[in-house]
Parts: C-alpha cells; structure tokens; sequence
C-alpha cells in the first residue's frame, strides 16, 4: 500500500523514518522487494535508503539471506534518550539548589565514548560568563568531568586517550598521559575532580560522578565559574556541595554504593 508523504517537509527524512517503523516491528529479516511492497514505494529507492542507513549503522543486512534487519544503535539510541530524560528529570531541581547555595552555575553531564556531553545548564549571572552550552562536548582530558569517567567509567575509556591526540585548549591544558594517569589516580581516591583552566581560560569547575542503580557512572555534576571564585584548590565547602549534590542525584536513581 502506496504511503503519502508529506510534501512540506522533507521528502527523504520521511522515506527513512518510515522504513525504520515499517522494519521495527519485525521479528526476523525482510527482502527489499518485500519492503518496497510494503511502503509502495519503487525497489531502487528503497534500496538506496538501506544502503545509507546501514552505512550509518542502523540496519545490517544477512550475507546468506540478503534480508536486512536492524541493528541495536537504535536501542541504543532510545535508551540513552530515556536515561537521559530520567538523569535530567531528578537532578534538575538539586542543580537548582546547588547553584543558589554556591552562587555558580551548575551543569548535568553524560559520558559518551569520546566525552563528555553536557546536557543541561543552571545559571548563575556572574560578571565571567561560562559560554558552554548544552550539547557541547568536553574532552576526557582537559575537564573535571573527563577525569572523572576516566576515574569511575569504563576502561575502553582509556583505549580512546591512548589513541587520540590530546587537544590543547589553553595554556593550562595537559597533553601528558603519564601526569594524567596520576591526575586520575587521585581523582578516582578523592571522589572529585577539578579543572582549573584547562578548558576555557579563566575557568574553574569542580565536578562529582553520578551513579545508576547499577553503581556505574552515568553523568555528573558540577559547579563553573572564574577562578577567583573557584580557586585551583577549591574551598572544602565547595568540594561538599558538589559530591552531597551528586551522591543525592544518585540515591535518587538507585545507586546503593556511592563512594565516600
């Protein structure tokens, strides 16, 4: 049956999304003509969608049957989507209490394989501005929320900075593995990271990690702002609010073990 598409919007972006609800529900594997009978839509069109989004990895196809079938990076996908929404659910209101009672601003961040995702801000109106936005991408490296995956994630963290050049984001910025293997050590005994202007000049962050029910990082949580506000050693009471407001967020999603 011939699907109408909109003609609105883009055309194409349409045609893709239907072939993942069409093969979505599918238990096992399906030919291009079958899917092309499906849509209503020409073989050769389809087939050239199948082959864009198994290049992007979404859909794999059966060298023995020829029949494509998705893959798990939608799962994937959706779930990140899910604890994502969740992760920012709980710690919006405790980012807000944490901002007012510090007086910096306050950000929610994910791991990801190659960084950091910050995926909320709560600011504080300060005369130094922290210019990160949600979606930016911070390096593992060069902020206190990197170390700390580093610290608390998964090894297969350390194979990408062994492999990967370490960017040099400002004068204060390490590039030597070896100082930063000992950076992290401490990081991981301390239960906190800091950052002083390693990412953006001027910057401070102190940063505590965030764990899911299954005791394994997710994210963190972390105060920003000048470094005379923070300093490089930050005040105990800072150090305080952070990990009090990370080990709440974690209680909150589960965790049993939140390291002292």
């Amino acid at each position: 049956m011939s699907r109408d598409l909109d003609k609105t919007t883009n055309q194409s972006t349409q045609v893709a999304f239907m072939i993942l609800e069409e093969m979505a529900p599918l238990g096992e594997g399906i030919r291009v003509t079958d899917l092309a009978l499906r849509l209503g839509m020409p073989k050769p069109r389809i087939y050239r969608f199948l082959q864009t989004l198994t290049a992007l990895g979404y859909v794999a196809q059966d060298p023995a049957t020829e029949r494509y079938h998705l893959t798990l990076k939608l799962f994937h996908l959706g779930q990140a989507i899910a604890d994502g929404t969740q992760l920012t659910t709980v710690a919006r209101p405790v980012m807000i209490r944490l901002r007012d009672a510090t007086g910096q601003t306050t950000t929610l961040s994910v791991v990801e394989d190659r960084g950091m995702r910050v995926i909320d801000i709560v600011r504080m109106e300060t005369p130094v501005q922290i210019v990160t936005k949600p979606g930016a991408l911070l390096e593992f490296h060069a902020s206190a929320q990197g170390k700390l995956a580093l610290a608390f994630g998964k090894p297969a963290l350390w194979d990408y900075v062994r492999t990967h050049p370490l960017a040099v984001l400002t004068r204060q910025t390490n590039t030597d593995i070896a100082r930063l293997e000992r950076e992290v050590q401490q990081v991981r005994r301390q239960g906190w990271a800091a950052a002083p202007e390693e990412t953006l000049p001027g910057v401070n962050a102190v940063s505590a990690p965030i764990l899911d029910a299954g005791n394994a990082m997710i994210g963190t949580i972390t105060i920003a702002g000048s470094v005379q506000t923070i300093l490089p050693e930050p005040e105990e009471s800072q150090i305080a609010a952070v990990r009090e407001a990370a080990r709440s967020i974690s209680n909150s999603l589960g965790c049993t073990e939140y390291p002292e």
